[in-house]
C-alpha cells in the first residue's frame, strides 16, 4: 500500500509542493512559448512546422517567410520533448499513484494517458511535416490531453499535499 500523501510529514509535503510548483511553472513557461510562437492557431503551427505552402498566385520569385523544419530540428525537437516530458511524467505518476483522492480505473488512466498522448503528439507533428497539415488535429488533441491529463493531478497533488488533512 503506497503512503498517503495527506499524511506525509509537513516538512516532506512543503518540499513536493515547492517541486510541483516549480514543475508547473517550466510547463506554464512552455505553453506560454508555445502561444507566442504559434497563437494555438492549427494554420500557424502547420506553418511552424511544414512550411508556408505556395498559394498558386503568388510569384514564382516570392521568398516565403517560413521553411519547413529540417529533419535534424524535427529529430531535435522531438528528442527534447519526449526525454523531458518522460522526466516530468514520471516522478508527478510517483506521486500521483500515492493520492487517495482519485482511485482505480480513472487513476490508472490519468497515470498512462499523458505518456501515450506525448508519443502521438510528436508523431503527429512528423505527420504534419511530412504527410498533411490535417495532422495537426491530431497534434492539437493529443497535446490538450497531456496538458489537462497534468493539471489534473497537480490539482488533485496540490490538494492532497496542501489542503487535505488528517482524518
Amino acid at each position: 500500500m503506497p503512503p498517503k500523501l495527506y499524511l506525509l510529514d509537513d516538512t516532506l509535503k512543503k518540499f513536493l509542493l515547492t517541486f510541483l510548483l516549480l514543475l508547473t511553472s517550466g510547463l506554464v513557461s512552455g505553453l506560454v512559448y508555445l502561444f507566442s510562437t504559434t497563437n494555438f492557431a492549427p494554420e500557424k503551427t502547420v506553418i511552424r512546422y511544414a512550411g508556408e505552402q505556395k498559394q498558386g498566385n503568388e510569384d514564382e520569385f516570392d521568398i516565403p517567410e517560413t521553411y519547413p523544419k529540417p529533419f535534424s530540428e524535427m529529430l531535435l525537437t522531438t528528442h527534447t520533448h519526449l526525454l523531458g516530458f518522460a522526466f516530468i511524467f514520471f516522478p508527478v505518476g510517483l506521486l500521483f499513484y500515492c493520492n487517495s483522492v482519485l482511485v482505480g480505473g480513472w487513476k490508472l488512466f490519468l497515470l498512462v494517458e499523458p505518456m501515450l498522448s506525448i508519443l502521438i503528439t510528436f508523431s503527429s507533428l512528423w505527420a504534419v511535416r511530412y504527410l498533411s497539415p490535417v495532422f495537426v488535429y491530431v497534434t492539437i488533441t493529443s497535446g490538450l490531453l497531456t496538458y489537462l491529463s497534468y493539471f489534473i493531478m497537480t490539482g488533485i497533488l496540490f490538494y492532497e499535499l496542501a489542503i487535505r488533512k488528517p482524518d
